[in-house]
């Protein structure tokens, strides 16, 4: 594996629906390397978990750049409008 980019964080009061129904998430990695599923050679990669909870407890997300951007701009986009109410 050739991560370029990896960020962590922990996160708060957060949660995450699995394949086992909802559960609370501890941490997000955000990195750029190759998908497991995604068409495209590389993309930026998103894992929510709760370490705690075990391998299933985990979301993943694939996006290509594009997409990256686009969800970057809905996110600002939003928080900021929340910020407000």
């Amino acid at each position: 594996m050739c991560t370029y980019s990896t960020e962590k964080l922990a996160l708060a009061k957060s949660s995450g629906k699995g394949p086992d129904g909802w559960f609370p998430l501890e941490t997000a990695t955000v990195y750029y390397d190759h998908p497991v599923h995604a068409p495209d050679e590389h993309t930026v990669n998103i894992d929510f978990l709760n370490p705690d909870r075990g391998p299933g407890a985990r979301v993943a997300v694939e996006l290509s750049l594009d997409s990256a951007r686009e969800l970057l701009a809905a996110l600002a986009v939003t928080v900021e409008r929340a910020a407000h109410h």
